[in-house]
């Protein structure tokens, strides 16, 4: 595969992901009504595993040491994650964890800089302002109310840092192996770690997935949100580097406003229409690189 078409593959899947992702939101809120967020969690990761063992059915055996990364890569990119997220959104609005979680790439770049051979690049901190500018728009929606909760905020931004530590050990980790078997030790290390989150809500019950919708929900985060995407966005790395494919991680605000317009009736302003040109042109910018720089490496590290 030649290096153009690697790249406008690996943007597909990482696109592809980020529409995704941006909906399951949607899904989400629904399933929200009769379920704890831990428990959402810890069954979108069941489903995530045994769908990935049925199309991958091969034992995976690693040396200790790889094996501890695979640990961190579950509570970081998985339960961690999703906790610390979920229990934002007790604490502050939900425009300011979307706003602060959006920094995630951000974030990614510095760690890269450090951990891995993909340098911080000054388009990547313009690209990073233009889009973090959109992103604000976006999620006011019109409305420009933001409010300052210590308590929320920080764990909103412990949700981007737990994201960046993901994707920097994911692209050091998935260097010679299966994105599908990657995925599926990930997920296998997100589900144990969620199962004490979990517990807390009293009596579990599978009656409330009786209803269409609602198992609908729950398929589409477990196998199209986690399984699928979750191998892609490890292919997406393969192909493009963190620091290319986390930036499309801007768009996600936009595409779950988009679908909460068609699916919840909720409205678009004008100020989100122009946020949504802002974190295009910054995803854009932020690619760029100097002429000297050459294309960006699809090489991983062969360490594992």
């Amino acid at each position: 595969m030649n290096a153009t078409k690697q790249t406008s593959l690996g943007y597909f899947f990482a696109l592809f992901t980020v529409v995704v992702w941006g909906t399951t939101f949607v899904a989400s809120k629904q399933l929200l009504a009769v379920y704890t967020p831990a428990r959402i969690m810890l069954m979108r990761f069941v489903l995530a595993y045994l769908a990935l063992w049925i199309i991958r059915p091969r034992p995976l055996k690693l040396p200790w040491k790889t094996e501890l990364r695979f640990l961190v890569l579950g509570v970081s990119g998985c339960s961690l994650y999703f906790l610390t997220e979920n229990t934002a959104l007790l604490y502050t609005t939900a425009a300011n964890v979307s706003i602060i979680v959006s920094a995630a790439p951000i974030f990614t770049a510095i760690l890269a800089h450090f951990m891995i051979d993909e340098k911080f690049h000054r388009n990547t901190l313009f690209g990073f302002l233009v889009a973090f500018a959109g992103v604000v728009l976006v999620v006011c929606n019109g409305a420009f109310v933001l409010h300052l909760s210590p308590m929320g905020d920080l764990l909103a931004l412990l949700a981007a840092c737990c994201w960046a530590v993901y994707s920097v050990l994911l692209r050091r980790t998935a260097a010679d192996l299966d994105p599908i078997l990657v995925t599926r030790r990930t997920m296998l290390w997100g589900m144990i770690t969620a199962i004490p989150m979990s517990i807390p809500g009293g009596a579990f019950t599978l009656s409330p997935l009786s209803s269409p919708l609602l198992a609908f929900d729950l398929l589409f985060l477990g196998l199209i949100g986690s399984a699928l995407c979750y191998v892609l966005w490890a292919k997406a790395f393969t192909l493009l580097g963190v620091v290319p494919t986390n930036n499309c991680i801007y768009l996600i605000p936009f595409v779950t406003i988009v679908a909460a317009h068609f699916t919840l009736k909720e409205p678009i302003s004008a100020a989100a229409i122009l946020g949504a040109g802002l974190i295009t042109a910054g995803v854009v910018l932020a690619q760029r690189r100097k002429i000297d720089d050459g294309a960006p490496k699809a090489e991983l590290s062969e360490e594992t």
